[in-house]
C-alpha cells in the first residue's frame, strides 16, 4: 500500500515505491512530473491560468488542510473504480469482508466529489462500497452530484402531490436511473409490491406529465426561468416523453415496475429507516477547507456571495433546505447549479465580481468532478478562478464508451504542504502542482 503520510516538498517527489495490492494498480503512476499546465487546456489556456494565480495571490498567502486531503468524484456506480481509486491513493486496503484504512487513511480527509450513481455496473455495489468506507471510520464528506439529485427529484416528483412544475421531472430525469430502478426490482421489490400497483395504465398516466402540461408550464415556471430555457425544457421533455417507455423496456421494465420501484426506492432512500436513508442525509453541496472549494460542478456569483458572507454551513443548510421544500426551484436555481454548471450560457453567471468576492473570502480554486478528463487531472482557468477539475472517468460504462481500457482509477491528493498531487491510470506520471513553484509571467 502507498503511503502517504510523508510530505511532499519539492519539485519532483519521489513516490512510494511499495502497493500491498500491486497486481491490482500496475497501471498507477510511480514518478512525478510538475503539472504541465500548458497543456490540454479548455478555457483560454495558460495565460489565464497564470492571471488566475497572480489575482489569487493579490488576497494573501494559500491556507492549506491541516491535514491530507483525498478528492475521488464520478465513481458512477462503478464500485471497482472508486475502491481502485481509494486503494491508488493509499486510503484503504482489502480485507475479505471489510474495507480497513490504512494508516494514512486514518490521517486523511476524503471528499466524494459526488455523482456516485448511474451508467453502472452497479448503483448497489457503489452504494454498499461507499457504506463500507463511511463505516470503516474514515473522515468522510460526501458532496451531491446531479447524478445523484436525479434520483432524489424523480422520486420525490412521483410519490408528492403533483404539480404543474413537478409532475414532469420524474420523466426528465428518469432515464438515466432505469439501470438503478432494475436493480431495486430485481432485488427488493416482491409480487406483492407489484400486487399493490395500478394497471399499466394508470401507472402509465401517474408516471408521465398530462397533456395540459405543455400549455401550463411555460406560465408557471416564468418566474424561474427566462423564455429560452423554458423552450428548451419543453422540447426536451417532448423528446423524452417519446423515449421513456422504450428506455424502460430496454431495461426489462414496464410501467407499473418502474413506479412499484420508485415507490420502493423512497422507502430505501427518504425515509429515517431506509437501507440507504444515510446517503442524502450525509451529503452536502459544497465544502471549503482552506483555500479550496470542493463542490461537484463550479459556481455562480449569487453563491460566490453566499459563500463570502454567510459561509458554507449556510450554503448547505440552505441546498438541503430547498431540495426538500422547492424541488423546482432548487434545479433551476442556484445552490443546484452548484452541481449542473458547466459556464454554458444558460447556466447562471459567474463574473469578475464573483470571483473577486471569492479570492477576497480566501477561496483561491475550484476542485471539482463533472467533467471527465481521458489523460488525468486539468488545472484550468474557468472565468478568471482556478479550477482543477478531478473526474478521471472512473466507471466503465464511461470508459467503454469513450474508447478508454478496463476499469478506470485515480485520485488528487493535497496536503498540508500546498503540494496537490493528480493520480490517474491513464496518464503516465504523477502530476505534481504547487502554486509558488509554477512562473505566473512567461510559458513554462
Amino acid at each position: 500500500m502507498g503511503n502517504w503520510s510523508g510530505t511532499l516538498s519539492g519539485a519532483a517527489p519521489a513516490l512510494p515505491p511499495v502497493f500491498d495490492d500491486a497486481h491490482e494498480l500496475a497501471d498507477i503512476p510511480r514518478d512525478f512530473e510538475t503539472w504541465r499546465l500548458h497543456e490540454d487546456h479548455s478555457g483560454d489556456g495558460l495565460e489565464a491560468v497564470q492571471a488566475s494565480l497572480r489575482a489569487a495571490a493579490e488576497h494573501g498567502a494559500w491556507q492549506w488542510p491541516d491535514k491530507p486531503v483525498v478528492f475521488i468524484s464520478d465513481p458512477h456506480a462503478d464500485a471497482d473504480g472508486f475502491l481502485r481509486s481509494l486503494l491508488a491513493a493509499g486510503v484503504v486496503r482489502r480485507g475479505t469482508h471489510e474495507i480497513l484504512l490504512t494508516p494514512f487513511g486514518r490521517a486523511a480527509k476524503i471528499v466524494i466529489g459526488g455523482d456516485c450513481l448511474d451508467k453502472g455496473p452497479s448503483n448497489l455495489d457503489m452504494l454498499d462500497a461507499l457504506y463500507g468506507l463511511m463505516a470503516s471510520g474514515a473522515d468522510l464528506h460526501l458532496l451531491a452530484g446531479n447524478h445523484d439529485l436525479r434520483l432524489r427529484l424523480a422520486i420525490r416528483a412521483l410519490t408528492n402531490p403533483r404539480s404543474v412544475l413537478t409532475e414532469h421531472l420524474f420523466v426528465r430525469m428518469g432515464r438515466k436511473i432505469m439501470p438503478l430502478l432494475r436493480e431495486v426490482c430485481a432485488a427488493y421489490v416482491s409480487s406483492d409490491d407489484l400486487a399493490r400497483v395500478p394497471d399499466e395504465a394508470t401507472c402509465r398516466a401517474r408516471i408521465f406529465p398530462s397533456d395540459s402540461w405543455y400549455d401550463a408550464f411555460p406560465v408557471a415556471a416564468a418566474p424561474y426561468l427566462s423564455k429560452a430555457a423554458i423552450d428548451k425544457e419543453v422540447r426536451k421533455l417532448r423528446k423524452k416523453s417519446r423515449r421513456f417507455a422504450e428506455h424502460a423496456a430496454a431495461e426489462g421494465l414496464s410501467m407499473r415496475m418502474v413506479y412499484a420501484s420508485v415507490i420502493r426506492c423512497h422507502d430505501l432512500f427518504l425515509t429515517p429507516d431506509g437501507a440507504y436513508s444515510w446517503f442524502y442525509s450525509a451529503m452536502d453541496v459544497v465544502a471549503r477547507i482552506g483555500s479550496l472549494l470542493f463542490v461537484h460542478a463550479g459556481i455562480d456569483d449569487t453563491m460566490c456571495a453566499a459563500l463570502a458572507e454567510e459561509g458554507m454551513e449556510a450554503v448547505n443548510t440552505r441546498y438541503r433546505k430547498e431540495a426538500e421544500d422547492h424541488p423546482f426551484a432548487f434545479y433551476t436555481g442556484p445552490v443546484a447549479n452548484l452541481v449542473r454548471t458547466k459556464y454554458r450560457p444558460l447556466d447562471k453567471l459567474l463574473t469578475p465580481e464573483g470571483v473577486h468576492l471569492l479570492h477576497r473570502s480566501g477561496i483561491k480554486m475550484i476542485v471539482q468532478g463533472h467533467v471527465n478528463n481521458h489523460r488525468g487531472q486539468r488545472l484550468l482557468s474557468k472565468k478568471g478562478l482556478l479550477h482543477l477539475e478531478g473526474d478521471v472517468t472512473l466507471d466503465r460504462a464511461s470508459r467503454l464508451l469513450e474508447g478508454l481500457p478496463g476499469i478506470g482509477a485515480g485520485a488528487t491528493l493535497i496536503f498540508p504542504s500546498g503540494d496537490v498531487v493528480g493520480l490517474s491510470s491513464d496518464y503516465p506520471k504523477a502530476k505534481h502542482f504547487k502554486p509558488e513553484h509554477h512562473p505566473l509571467g512567461g510559458p513554462e
